[in-house]
């Protein structure tokens, strides 16, 4: 298979747009002090995650986390897990690393870059515990939804890195999506579609519950490893 992540997608086709918001003192700061001990570069050079996170434990990929509050909730009430987020919104690397510390978390680390190289080229098959893509960007636009993150490359990909029992976890509140994800998932070799399991709600949920915007879960467990899927880079 090609090492370029990009074969998720057609080449050249981006899943994210990098925003330009405004920054916060608090924010700033939170991240200029934060960023040496606990922000990493995604640069496809494999993590060393016992270093990473001075313990063997149970890791969760996070692939998009807003402002981080409910990744920093979702980390409180499992200590037990390491928490892998990735982003590439330097307002919401700042505000997650400012919870981080102000909850005392230990057990979060904070990615900047695109997802699809840190989970094909930074992290081995079998490695992951859990995947989870909260309000991806829908890209609502007909012409546009080739940039949709799910792919099915994309989902045998997760299915690689997931361990036996492992899951993926999206939601979205675009009901046309949600139902895209769930087919895709459905047929990817080695998952099944299971219960999603519980989820802080974040920020932009709750906006758009107030908008009448409903959220839609969609989840699958990694089954067996009998049957592996093909890698999009790493190693098999």
């Amino acid at each position: 298979m090609s090492s370029d992540p990009a074969a998720t997608h057609a080449p050249g086709v981006r899943t994210f747009k990098r925003r330009s918001g405004r920054v916060t003192p608090g924010q700033t700061d939170a991240r200029q002090r934060l960023w040496p001990q606990l922000g990493i570069v995604v640069d496809s050079r494999p993590l060393d995650l016992p270093a990473l996170f001075g313990r063997v434990a149970p890791l969760v990929v996070e692939v998009g986390f807003g402002m981080g509050e409910a990744t920093a909730e979702m980390a409180a009430a499992q200590p037990g897990h390491d928490v892998l987020a990735v982003d590439v919104h330097t307002p919401g690397q700042g505000n997650l690393l400012r919870l981080v510390e102000r909850v005392g978390l230990t057990n979060v680390r904070v990615a900047d870059g695109d997802a699809r190289v840190l989970l094909a080229e930074m992290l081995p098959a079998a490695s992951v515990d859990v995947v989870r893509v909260f309000f991806p960007d829908p890209w609502p636009k007909t012409r546009h939804a080739k940039r949709r993150l799910v792919t099915p490359a994309f989902a045998a990909l997760v299915a690689d890195r997931l361990v036996v029992g492992g899951t993926v976890h999206l939601a979205t509140d675009v009901a046309a999506y949600a139902q895209e994800v769930r087919d895709v998932l459905a047929a990817t070799p080695g998952l099944t579609l299971c219960e999603p399991p519980w989820r802080a709600p974040t920020r932009f949920e709750r906006r758009g519950g107030r908008q009448g915007r409903a959220a839609h879960d969609v989840a699958a467990r990694r089954t067996d490893r009998t049957d592996r899927t093909p890698t999009v880079g790493g190693s098999a």
